[in-house]
């Protein structure tokens, strides 16, 4: 069984003053709250079971929001992160919900979206699931604002994306590549007691980059990389939100349909049933979000 982990804590300061009194992963992107995305992501790996977790003020109005998950076929539980100090820090607030599992981390204002992405996301899975940890690669300009890997192919001439992890570094001042580390982490069983064994770094802070370079030392970390058709967003400026916000409009009014709609993918997996969605389609009403709910249950959409 794989879990799942939702980080969605910070104060949001580049946001200020939108995120003085609401959390960033709440906030829209085009027509759904940001969270929205990253738990997409997630379901889309077949992950049920998720811990959300984010700030002592922001937790009650994410699971306001959300609730149980039950509404998207999901079993979804918090904790409070009362200070941030690190990604890996996750592992270790969630580390009874983790128990022997594998687990898969996606911060809650990253949106991934592409043609094909379940397929990647299942292979990370089975990478996990199978003893060693999967990263996500994505070219960017700008290479020394993220953590990067550098990589060998497995073999050339294949088009799964699957490549051979051999460094990894956290914002380097001369980067030897330009495939930055998006924030979403696959880890095998055991992830929690790796990341007890993170020490902080020079920012006081127990770096995701480090957990990654524990794994790469004992030749168990594995990269996809996301290429050509596949979108990464960051939304935590301005710019980077405002953008989101554009790219997620244009995807949908170009193809007519709601995308990251979690109701929509637990019914199309089976985690819920007619009746279950239709109660969500009621819910929102004759919104463009509602109307594409009650779509997909007339069977209008069938992609």
């Amino acid at each position: 069984m794989m879990k799942g982990i939702i980080l969605a804590g910070g104060s949001g300061t580049r946001l200020y003053p939108l995120t003085l009194v609401t959390s960033k992963q709440l906030l829209p992107v085009y027509n759904k709250p940001m969270i929205y995305y990253p738990l997409s992501t997630l379901m889309l790996a077949r992950i049920k079971d998720i811990l959300i977790i984010s700030t002592p003020e922001d937790t009650p109005r994410i699971e306001q929001l959300l609730g149980d998950g039950s509404a998207f076929g999901l079993s979804l539980s918090y904790a409070v992160q009362e200070k941030p100090e690190g990604l890996a820090q996750a592992f270790i607030i969630g580390k009874d919900f983790i128990g022997d599992d594998s687990c898969a981390m996606v911060l809650g204002d990253n949106i991934f979206y592409g043609n094909g992405l379940g397929h990647k996301l299942m292979a990370a899975r089975k990478t996990a699931e199978e003893g060693s940890a999967c990263v996500f690669g994505y070219y960017v300009e700008d290479p020394e604002r993220f953590g990067i890997m550098e990589f060998t192919r497995h073999d050339r001439d294949a088009d799964d994306g699957a490549v051979k992890i051999t460094r990894v570094e956290e914002k380097p001042a001369n980067p030897k590549s330009n495939y930055a580390i998006a924030g979403l982490y696959f880890y095998p069983s055991g992830v929690s007691a790796k990341a007890e064994q993170v020490k902080p770094s020079v920012r006081g802070e127990l770096e995701i980059t480090t957990l990654n370079e524990m794994y790469l030392e004992e030749d168990r970390l594995q990269g996809q990389l996301l290429g050509r058709g596949f979108t990464w967003m960051d939304a935590g400026t301005f710019y980077s939100l405002r953008k989101a916000t554009n790219f997620v409009c244009m995807i949908e009014q170009y193809q007519g349909m709601t995308i990251s709609a979690p109701e929509e993918i637990a019914y199309r997996f089976g985690w819920i049933d007619e009746v279950k969605l239709k109660e969500s389609a009621l819910k929102y009403g004759k919104s463009p979000y509602g109307e594409h709910l009650m779509a997909v249950l007339e069977g209008k959409i069938v992609l």
